[in-house]
């Protein structure tokens, strides 16, 4: 009796022997070469989902590909375990954040074993324990003595709730990403990494990172912003100062009429200071604080502003011109300060319109006279300079360097550079995160915690209530201290680190995931793991987490760490999982679980199918892998993540989908089970006797499939379409006529074929792959077998050449794979070039079609 597929079974069963083998784990071999695969680690929150599943599913395949192809491959795992989420558990659930974090490890542990996941287990790190932290506080010292970590303060966004700092992105229409609550500023003193020091070489850098997808360098790019401008003086119309702006458009100049400032820029509130518009700014600055920056700067968002009651002048032309506090001018870009040319910025002209401010036209436009009582909109193309003094009837943009002379000639200016990108801030008032290992003492100042006395660990006993700043301020043994420099009472810094800390070395960790010497990382093995070949994440972290990565690469490499200068060599960024929406009209979304035929479990409601939208909790259109897991097994949730859409693609779920890939499953399971006893003492063909009709359409067919396999998965990871050719050839082999039992030379051919589709589908199916092998009797692993090689001229089509005739008079040849179908032979005949010019024009009587011969077409004139 045939033996049933039967996942559960045969999935625990191999994950065993891999773990009880160390199959994955591996150490460096100078005689191989190597071969270092990552997907971004993940956060620990207790479950994983089915974009994790997606995105290890990806990076499995890649990785037992490559061990299969000779590579000794790292393929490691661990945790990004510092962070909020576990600090507001702890409040909510009365559970210590260590608690928490280290359960929802191990249950996620547990849910990426049963994935079949390849991972070297015996390096996994977790970012919140000392041993971790120990390395990055010895890093931050490092920092510190070249000047890469100082203090200073500074406006930042401030979550009241979660009491604690938040980056730019993590600002959300004005709101916290993390508990939802609005966001406000603060002005603190806070540590900051001087990232800027490495700008030039971040950005160069991105034009050597081919193996990168261009969209991600383009946004890396952009977030450095690079500008080449002029640094102009406006000076104060009371003589008391001037404003200097930054701008790569001094062209325009001689059209500045009014001045913008960023709202929440410190000079807004000293300029309106003790004037009649005082209250009147402070509520407009207050009110522009809460807007989200993103937002603010959109062509699309409505400009605001309000006159600060004081006035500065234009450098060239000395007009008065009115300064405004503006919504859509950013104070962390440029000077915040911003001279505006209403007639060639549109935004300055919406503004200038809206608060009816004055136009003048410098730039004319060669195609029809600009006039500033009938413009509708900015002039912003180029033209030739009007209005503009010496410089009028000078190329706009042939005058850039000419008025960039003129204001350093007066005093007024410089020629500069600027950048978007501003020195990163680590400080958060939290307690979950590594601890600053400095020191505040009243008589020395800040000095740095000795070497000798790291880690300065995170205590275990600090009391979590939500209320009033970072609990380690409140926790009298952390904070008192005595100065490691004089002796006398001092105070331990009680802000953490940014968990993108963390998240910017661990792969050089895992080189050397327990290495315990300083500085944490054993060189010789970094200097043979790194950098990465290929990094696997989502889009969401193309700036910040990899922008970071790439500092802290740079920055351990000057300090003799790292032999590298970037940590990543390729990159992909794959796609979301998106599920449609269910809803009913009385408990709102459904998961899919809540749903029985298309009523609604609670109330038996009909329930509305939505839009397909990215799987959220809060949509409720999620599926557990752990369920898909019960339901269908561990290789058909990697089948179907990886068969429904190219990885840099979003996938879009699909039950009908998942049922498909088990019957593949099942049937491919089916074929080679229906074969065992016909192919027991027979080997796979080989070289050396002749093959004709079906038994060499089949070989072929086989060649061609591992051929246009390894051409999906190593040149563009496309394994939709690997496994499309996978299921050919199974089609093909069901299709094949079924040798005798004695016919030892067929069942060869179809043994041969049946372990290509076995060692094709391995790094995609590896339990069911591995089950098959070894009742075909083989005893090794698949994990440790060669990926096969095809063989160019089995793979390919035989060729025959097809006479064309026109009237019955030979006019050329072309030659035709031997199984074309007539109807195809017959359209290259008409469109080889020979017979095309000699047959238009004309009426094609009919075609005649001699089966591998020749092609008769009969025209008349």
């Amino acid at each position: 009796m045939e033996r049933k597929y039967n996942p559960a079974e045969i999935e625990q069963k191999w994950q065993k022997h891999w773990e009880e083998n160390r199959i994955f784990n591996v150490t460096e071999d100078p005689d191989k070469k190597k071969y270092y695969l990552l997907e971004m680690f993940p956060y620990p929150s207790g479950r994983i989902h089915i974009g994790h599943v997606r995105n290890y599913t990806i990076g499995d395949v890649v990785a037992r590909y490559k061990r299969m192809k000779g590579f000794n491959v790292l393929h490691p795992m661990g945790w990004d375990a510092f962070g909020m989420p576990a600090e507001n558990a702890a409040i909510e659930r009365g559970i210590h954040p260590s608690v928490w974090t280290h359960e929802n490890i191990d249950n996620m542990r547990r849910q990426l074993k049963r994935m079949g996941f390849s991972y070297d287990w015996e390096r996994e790190v977790a970012t919140c324990e000392p041993e971790y932290y120990r390395w990055e506080q010895l890093f931050f010292l490092w920092m510190y003595e070249k000047g890469l970590a100082y203090k200073k303060s500074s406006t930042v966004n401030w979550c009241p709730k979660c009491e604690t700092v938040l980056a730019n992105e993590q600002v959300e229409a004005g709101l916290c990403w993390r508990c939802g609550s609005e966001v406000g500023e603060k002005y603190l003193s806070q540590w900051f990494f001087r990232i800027t020091a490495y700008v030039d070489e971040l950005l160069d850098n991105c034009d050597r990172l081919p193996g990168w997808p261009e969209r991600v360098l383009t946004m890396q790019k952009n977030w450095i912003g690079k500008s080449y401008g002029c640094e102009a003086s406006f000076p104060m119309a009371d003589g008391k100062g001037d404003i200097k702006v930054f701008t790569t458009r001094q062209d325009t100049i001689f059209g500045a009429t009014f001045m913008l400032i960023a709202a929440e820029h410190p000079l807004v509130l000293d300029l309106s200071r003790g004037k009649a518009s005082e209250g009147t700014v402070r509520d407009f600055v207050e009110k522009i604080k809460k807007q989200d920056k993103k937002m603010r700067t959109s062509e699309y968002y409505e400009k605001e502003g309000v006159f600060l009651d004081t006035w500065c002048l234009n450098p060239v032309t000395g007009r008065k011109m009115p300064i405004y506090a503006a919504n859509f001018v950013l104070a962390d870009y440029g000077t915040g300060c911003v001279m505006a040319v209403p007639t060639h910025d549109q935004r300055d002209f919406e503004f200038a319109k809206k608060y009816n401010l004055p136009l003048i036209v410098v730039i004319q436009s060669p195609d029809r006279a600009l006039n500033v009582k009938t413009m509708t909109e900015a002039y912003t193309d180029n033209g030739i300079l009007v209005n503009s003094g010496p410089f009028d009837g000078m190329e706009n943009l042939k005058a850039q360097d000419a008025i960039a002379d003129h204001l350093v000639a007066i005093g007024r200016g410089k020629k500069t550079i600027q950048y978007r990108l501003r020195d990163w801030g680590i400080s958060r008032q939290r307690y979950w995160g590594a601890p600053i290992p400095m020191v505040n003492c009243e008589a020395c100042g800040t000095v740095p915690v000795p070497e000798s006395e790291l880690p300065v660990i995170l205590p275990g006993d600090v009391e979590l209530t939500g209320e009033g700043g970072s609990p380690l301020a409140r926790y009298k043994p952390f904070v008192e201290t005595t100065c490691p420099r004089c002796g006398k009472p001092a105070q331990r810094e009680t802000d953490t680190m940014d968990t993108f800390v963390e998240s910017s070395w661990y792969f050089d960790r895992f080189c050397s995931a327990h290495y315990d010497t300083k500085p944490g990382l054993d060189r010789k093995k970094l200097d043979y793991w790194m950098p990465v070949d290929q990094y696997i994440g989502g889009i969401e972290h193309a700036i910040l987490h990899l922008l970071y990565a790439r500092f802290y690469t740079k920055m351990l490499r000057d300090f003799g760490a790292l032999g590298v200068d970037e940590p990543f060599t390729n990159l992909l960024t794959q796609g979301m999982v998106c599920k449609e929406t269910m809803r009913c009209s009385e408990h709102g979304y459904l998961f899919p679980e809540e749903v029985h035929g298309e009523k609604c479990m609670h109330c038996d409601c009909a329930i509305t199918i939505g839009k397909t939208e990215k799987m959220s909790k809060s949509l409720k259109n999620v599926v557990d892998p752990d369920y898909l897991v019960k339901a269908y097994g561990a290789d058909t949730a990697r089948i179907f993540c990886l068969f429904a859409s190219p990885p840099e693609k979003d996938l879009e779920w699909s039950d009908q989908g998942v049922d498909g890939s088990f019957r593949f499953l099942s049937r491919t399971w089916r074929i080679v089970n229906d074969y065992l006893e016909d192919l027991r003492d027979v080997p796979p063909f080989a070289d050396g006797e002749s093959l004709e009709g079906d038994l060499k359409a089949l070989r072929r067919k086989t060649h061609q499939t591992v051929r246009k396999v390894t051409s999906d998965i190593e040149d563009r990871f496309h394994f939709n379409t690997a496994i499309s050719a996978v299921m050919e050839l199974v089609n093909t082999l069901y299709q094949h006529p079924r040798p005798a039992t004695n016919d030892r030379l067929a069942l060869a051919v179809v043994r041969e074929t049946i372990e290509t589709v076995i060692l094709l589908l391995a790094p995609i199916v590896p339990h069911i792959t591995e089950e098959l092998w070894t009742l075909l009797g083989r005893t090794e692993s698949l994990a440790d077998v060669a990926w096969p090689v095809f063989d160019p001229a089995v793979a390919s089509e035989e060729v025959i050449t097809i006479v064309i005739q026109i009237n019955g008079k030979v006019r050329s040849r072309i030659s035709v794979p031997a199984d074309e179908e007539g109807e195809q032979i017959k359209a290259l005949a008409r469109s080889d070039e020979k017979i095309a010019w000699q047959i238009a024009g004309k009426t094609i009587v009919k075609e005649v079609y001699v089966p591998k011969k020749l092609v008769n077409i009969v025209v008349r004139d």
